[in-house]
């Protein structure tokens, strides 16, 4: 029943196919060629059309507010919401975790707190953790202080820095 014919066919079949599939390979690559060369995209191509858009150097329209005007009108209790992103490192009973507790932290000096170990970068730092100083660096952690431990890539919107910082300043120390 199996003998050198059979064998024979299944070889030729498994070949045929791997051939099929190496042309296919071949006349795909030719079709949709990209790149001067055929580099997929190593070498810089010209876009067809330009996308225009209004005012892309300007400053965003929410950081044209100053942050004491918007930290005026913050609301405490969204803040609280806010802070569920940072229940995950942080805790407001006193206790460090990943980071260093929050409570308190409003006026606080920076890397101030005893057994726990602050980066460099933090501990560098000599100044208070002022609404203004703290809504900068919940922009961008890594921005403000680079060489930061703390992996949060940051909030952008100054409404939810301003509402997070006024819930923890309703937390005592």
């Amino acid at each position: 029943m199996f003998n050198t014919m059979t064998l024979t066919k299944v070889v030729g079949g498994l070949c045929g196919t791997f051939l099929i599939f190496l042309l296919g390979n071949w006349v795909a690559e030719t079709i949709y060629h990209v790149g001067p060369s055929g580099s997929h995209g190593e070498n810089e191509v010209a876009q067809a059309y330009a996308i225009e858009v209004a005012d892309a150097g300007g400053e965003s329209e929410e950081e044209a507010i100053p942050f004491a005007d918007v930290y005026a009108m913050a609301d405490a209790d969204a803040g609280a919401k806010v802070f569920n992103k940072c229940k995950a490192c942080h805790k407001l009973d006193g206790t460090n975790s990943t980071g260093p507790h929050l409570d308190g932290v409003v006026d606080r000096q920076v890397a101030s707190l005893d057994g726990f170990a602050y980066s460099d970068a933090l501990a560098g730092l000599d100044n208070a953790w002022t609404p203004e100083h703290l809504s900068e660096f919940l922009a961008s952690p890594k921005g403000y202080a680079p060489g930061t431990k703390m992996g949060f890539a940051g909030l952008p919107k100054v409404e939810d820095r301003a509402n997070i910082i006024a819930y923890l300043a309703t937390m005592p120390n």
